[in-house]
């Protein structure tokens, strides 16, 4: 069990680095004017998202579901484990927005500013908090 929950921290730790890193390109992108800039940031971010960041979000599920396994029951009856999934389901979501805004800036259609994907970037932040808290506190 052990070295699966291991494995599970590394992989989640891969997953936010892409979730973290995806947004900052992003903004940079948003920035760009010139067309070999945009071409380099298409390529960063595709491999990024492919290549790293979704593996990464599939390991760390794959990885949580085995542990759940463990011991179904007791982890499902505890209030924190229900508020860390909710917050893995929104992680998900968020992972497979940023896929979208991937598609988005690779066919030139970004209406947004740098300013939005700068506020964009602080919500993978913000659940990593709530859910380091909320495993390492089990407050309920």
């Amino acid at each position: 069990m052990l070295w699966v929950k291991a494995f599970h921290i590394i992989a989640m730790v891969c997953w936010f680095a892409g979730l973290f890193y995806l947004p900052r390109l992003f903004v940079y992108h948003a920035n760009c004017e010139d067309a070999p800039g945009r071409d380099r940031f298409k390529i960063m971010e595709r491999k990024l998202y492919r290549g790293i960041t979704t593996p990464s979000m599939i390991a760390t599920v794959v990885l949580g579901v085995w542990l759940i396994g463990y011991n179904p029951s007791g982890y499902l009856a505890q209030g924190w484990m229900h508020a860390k999934l909710l917050l893995v389901a929104l992680l998900i979501a968020y992972h497979f927005y940023c896929g979208h805004l991937v598609t988005v800036f690779r066919d030139d259609r970004n209406q947004r500013s740098h300013v939005f994907y700068r506020w964009f970037n602080e919500l993978p932040v913000l659940v990593l908090l709530a859910v380091v808290i909320l495993v390492v506190v089990k407050p309920f």
